[in-house]
């Protein structure tokens, strides 16, 4: 290639470069011309949203089983919070679950069970087998639910919190978190997990 072949070819991509930016410069200043609640837009559309990520489990987020009877809004139904071997470490001398402050439902804690559990599949069905006893209170204004075993629970089993109750109006996304205390000398509850339950529609 001659030198005066190679200078043409370069003189091109400058001005190439030079078009480039002077086209991104404009759609940058018009997107600001726009107005401020245009421009978030575009970004929000190429992030994830949080529930998608939230699926996945995470060293900061760990998703838990459960299983619901019914749930579509209004309608009662029958909660089953599981926790498996795999999801504690260690025995748990309290449990408490979190609710959400947007979940518009009445719990009676006189009507919470906390039991060893049967793990449904395709031929069978989650169920209660044996209730461990344990006192149960509602705490936080009615925002957590508190459960005391009379004996540490082992962390061998399933093991779950049985609630039956009519689901709330609002659809949606509503994640409970359990917090468990182990027994020992400091009473520091640590995190087991959530249960991140969709409540729909329905035939409403």
């Amino acid at each position: 290639m001659s030198a005066r072949s190679l200078i043409h070819r370069l003189l091109r991509r400058r001005r190439l470069v030079t078009i480039g930016g002077a086209v991104l410069a404009a759609t940058l200043a018009a997107a600001g011309a726009m107005g401020p609640a245009s421009a978030p837009q575009a970004l929000a559309q190429s992030t994830p949203s949080l529930m998608e990520f939230r699926w996945d489990n995470t060293r900061d987020y760990r998703k838990l089983y459960y299983f619901v009877s019914d749930a579509a809004r209004l309608k009662r139904a029958e909660y089953y919070f599981i926790l498996r071997p795999k999801d504690r470490k260690t025995a748990i001398l309290k449990l408490s679950i979190t609710i959400p402050p947007y979940f518009d439902a009445q719990i009676d804690p006189k009507r919470i069970k906390l039991c060893k559990m049967s793990e449904g599949g395709m031929l069978s069905r989650t169920r209660c087998l044996e209730q461990i006893p344990a006192t149960i209170e509602l705490a936080s204004g009615g925002k957590a639910i508190d459960v005391f075993p009379d004996t540490p629970v082992s962390d061998k089993g399933t093991i779950g919190v049985y609630m039956p109750i009519f689901n709330p109006f609002n659809i949606g996304m509503y994640q409970f978190n359990a917090l468990a205390q182990a027994p020992g000398d400091v009473p520091v509850a640590g995190y087991l997990g959530s249960w991140l339950i969709e409540i729909d529609p329905g035939n409403n």
